[in-house]
């Protein structure tokens, strides 16, 4: 009969109590997914503890697909630390180089030029509309580590969603007909 059909047969055995436990366990495998996430939150103190490099805006030091490792503390941004932050009006956080930190003597407060190693210029052109610094509330992390390409299953799920679905509805047919 198959694959599916086998599957499809396994559904059809299962009593309202192996359901019931099927679902309990999907649940505590997002709720623990969760949990995890938010202990690298406070653990880093970045409000996004992994970053996946989206261009090829920082080769050869960070190719397209490499996974980063962000940590956010109180200690100063100095000139040459790579760091992600977020722009006002774009949702996606980008990955640069800090090229520039400029102390503004009236008030104290830093400002940030960055800019990608693969870059011509610097991202000024990037920045929200008359804005020529970043300020420290732009900065989610600096980068402290990196898994290289394996951030190449989030892309390809970003760029065709139709594999997303395929995998979501696999691993939950996976685990609705699992027998323990």
């Amino acid at each position: 009969m198959g694959w599916i059909g086998d599957n499809v047969e396994s559904l059809k055995s299962l009593q309202i109590r192996q359901v019931f436990t099927q679902a309990i366990n999907l649940g505590m495998i997002v709720t623990s997914a969760l949990i995890i996430w938010k202990a690298l939150m406070c653990i880093t103190g970045s409000e996004s503890p992994v970053v996946v490099v989206l261009s090829g805006s920082m080769e050869p030091g960070f190719k397209r697909g490499d996974i980063l490792f962000l940590h956010m503390n109180k200690d100063p941004i100095l000139a040459g630390e790579i760091v992600v932050f977020n722009v006002d009006g774009r949702e996606i956080p980008i990955v640069h180089r800090v090229i520039k930190v400029h102390e503004r003597q009236d008030t104290g407060e830093v400002e940030i030029l960055t800019k990608g190693d693969n870059n011509y210029g610097d991202d000024r052109l990037l920045y929200a509309q008359g804005q020529l610094w970043l300020q420290r509330h732009h900065i989610m992390g600096k980068a402290v580590g990196f898994l290289p390409y394996v951030g190449w299953v989030t892309i390809i799920m970003t760029e065709k969603p139709i594999i997303k679905y395929i995998l979501i509805g696999a691993l939950g047919l996976l685990v609705i007909t699992s027998k323990d």
